[in-house]
């Protein structure tokens, strides 16, 4: 069976167990940048004259200075000098400007273009991963994972093409000028300070990568704590526990301040050790540069070449560091995201998957089906029953007796079997006479309409929770079913009408309210087959009464599937289905089953009396 391919996603765990080295991290970003090509290669090219012109510059510098041997009151000095130094320095900077600013303008698609694909890519799967996935989830650290990596994905880019390969360009073309214009043992220092920069700079940016890493745990921890507590909010006031909430809180961003504090210190030795190999490496060269001037070997202005190119290569080769570093967190940020890319579809369409056939008579069928959810809990055993074309079927019975179940199973957020069990037959669910694991999970869903329990609404307007049923309506065919729905009224008593806000998942709007917007939005999608879970369990009386003439109202010609709790809502169903425990206890019509003073008989007289005493003042 499937299903070990998904498990509960938090922020640590995407880091944990079988990881991509940062190799295949890159490796996996190549595709999306090769479409880019030819992009990729003009910028290349405008990043190699940007440098050939920086390198200019103290070459340039060179020959000004050694041509200052003009006497001083000769005119050539007042002419030749000034205006040859601002007219090459201001042309040679503003060729690396303009090469800079095409190469920015030239890539720029390609970063957002390769960062849009992904994070496209990433919601997309995670909306094809199973029910299993998103009821473990935890979101606001899932958000942060896919937040930072998006974020990664242009940094590593741009860090990458903008500051990796232009400085390894100019320290190439510095090391070339330093051998061939003097000996070979100015290439040596500089050479050697540079790999002995990168050695230590690799070697203690891999021992800090795990405090960078403890910190981003611990970022996504408060956050997703503090998402869940902004979501839960009615919980937390009903109780009293924003001081709790608060010191859950506070323990995740301090576990956060005791990693930022270490990666803070890592990084101070960094940098430390940084300068001191900079330090030296500039010491040794300004010091065999000055012994040459003193043996008359060079030149003042080969000196003044020699500090120019140490000074340009000192910047940049400090921002490598940080680049480095950088680009680090960012391969991990990004590896993260990736993780979530890889997660196996725990529910998936077979290879040669049709869409669901509904133009003739629809049909439900569940043939000796059974689930489990995992393999320590079986949940329908051999589960058997046929609801025909336009009638409506209800199935009841006590909480955890597998009711709800059944409409997943529908739905194909879960398929039918038991994980860990192959011995048990898995049964099948038969949509219009084809089996729903052999046509796509889109067409199924199409063709089923659902009025839930727990109606959650988009924090959006009306007129858009209901058009989401069929987002392409238009404005009267939302107020027609507003109005089948018995909303209409409501809405346009509102302020704002069809644009008024429903607030965070419809806490605005009262349970008959969502309810009826339910019911709108289902009648809008018109599907073949309905499904009604307890979909007035939390109303009272008056609204249940009112809202079940509008189900039956919208299940008039329907394949209905009707899930309920209390036995007064499927009195007019074809046949009643009793759960217990999985399985399929006894079935028939509603007088049927009282007179066969069974367990449904039971369950309707205590209901009755639950009324009763209800009913008394």
């Amino acid at each position: 069976m499937r299903g070990a391919g998904e498990r509960s996603y938090s922020p640590s765990s995407a880091a944990d167990g079988s990881r991509s080295t940062d190799w295949r991290t890159l490796a996996r970003l190549l595709p999306y940048l090769w479409q880019y090509r030819w992009r990729v290669g003009a910028a290349l090219l405008f990043v190699i004259g940007a440098k050939m012109a920086n390198v200019a510059v103290p070459v340039l510098l060179k020959h000004l200075v050694d041509a200052m041997t003009v006497k001083p009151g000769d005119p050539a000095a007042l002419l030749v000098v000034p205006v040859g130094l601002l007219v090459a320095y201001g042309a040679l900077r503003v060729m690396t400007t303009v090469f800079t600013e095409l190469r920015e303008l030239v890539f720029s698609k390609a970063t957002q273009g390769a960062s849009r694909q992904i994070a496209l890519q990433t919601f997309e799967h995670l909306h094809a991963l199973s029910l299993r996935f998103h009821l473990e989830r935890q979101t606001g650290g899932m958000t942060r994972d896919i937040e930072r990596g998006v974020r990664g994905i242009e940094s590593l880019v741009t860090f990458s093409l903008y500051s990796i390969v232009p400085t390894l360009i100019e320290v190439a073309m510095v090391l070339g000028i330093l051998a061939v214009k003097f000996d070979a043992s100015f290439a040596w220092i500089a050479g050697s300070a540079l790999v002995a920069y990168i050695a230590f700079t690799v070697v203690v940016t891999e021992w800090r990568t795990r405090f960078r890493r403890a910190a981003n745990e611990a970022d996504s921890s408060a956050h997703t704590k503090a998402v869940d507590s902004l979501l839960n909010y009615e919980t937390v006031k009903y109780f009293g526990n924003e001081a709790f909430e608060s010191r859950r809180y506070d323990e995740s961003l301090q576990r956060y301040r005791e990693a930022r504090l270490k990666a803070q210190t890592s990084l101070s030795l960094l940098n430390t050790g940084q300068q001191l190999i900079i330090a030296a490496g500039l010491v040794g060269m300004l010091w065999r540069a000055t012994q040459g001037v003193v043996a008359g070997q060079l030149t003042l202005g080969d000196l003044v070449m020699v500090n120019a190119f140490m000074i340009q290569l000192y910047a940049p080769l400090n921002f490598l560091g940080f680049i480095y570093r950088e680009i680090k967190q960012n391969l991990t940020d990004v590896e993260k995201m990736f993780v979530l890319i890889d997660r196996q579809q725990e529910v998936q369409d077979a290879p040669d998957a049709q869409p669901l056939r509904t133009n003739g008579p629809v049909d439900v069928r569940f043939d000796d089906v059974h689930f489990g959810y995992d393999a320590a809990r079986p949940i329908l055993h051999g589960l058997s029953f046929d609801i025909p074309e336009g009638k409506t079927v209800a199935v009841v019975g006590p909480s955890g007796a597998g009711k709800s179940t059944l409409a997943r199973l529908m739905f194909r957020f879960y398929d039918v079997g038991w994980p860990g069990h192959p011995e048990v037959p898995t049964g099948r669910i038969l949509i219009a006479g084809q089996d729903v694991r052999s046509v796509t999970q889109a067409s199924v869903r199409r063709a089923i309409g659902i009025v839930p329990q727990d109606t959650v609404l988009f924090n959006d307007t009306v007129a858009y929770n209901i058009r989401y049923g069929r987002p392409e309506a238009s404005d009267a065919e939302v107020e027609q079913v507003a109005r089948a729905a018995h909303i209409h009224d409501f809405i346009m008593s509102t302020p704002n009408g069809y644009a008024t806000m429903v607030g965070e998942r419809g806490l605005k709007l009262s349970g008959g309210e969502k309810q009826r917007i339910a019911i709108a939005r289902t009648l809008l999608k018109d599907p073949p087959v309905l499904i009604f879970d307890e979909a007035t369990s939390a109303l009272d009386s008056a609204n249940e009464r009112a809202i079940q003439a509008e189900l039956r109202l919208a299940a008039r010609g329907k394949t209905t599937l009707v899930i309920a709790h209390r036995l007064s809502t499927v009195v007019d169903a074809h046949e009643i289905l009793v759960m217990e425990a999985g399985r399929i206890v006894e079935r028939g019509t509603h007088l049927a089953l009282l007179a066969a003073h069974g367990r449904y008989a039971q369950m309707w007289a205590l209901q009755q009396n639950a009324d009763r005493q209800d009913a008394q003042p």
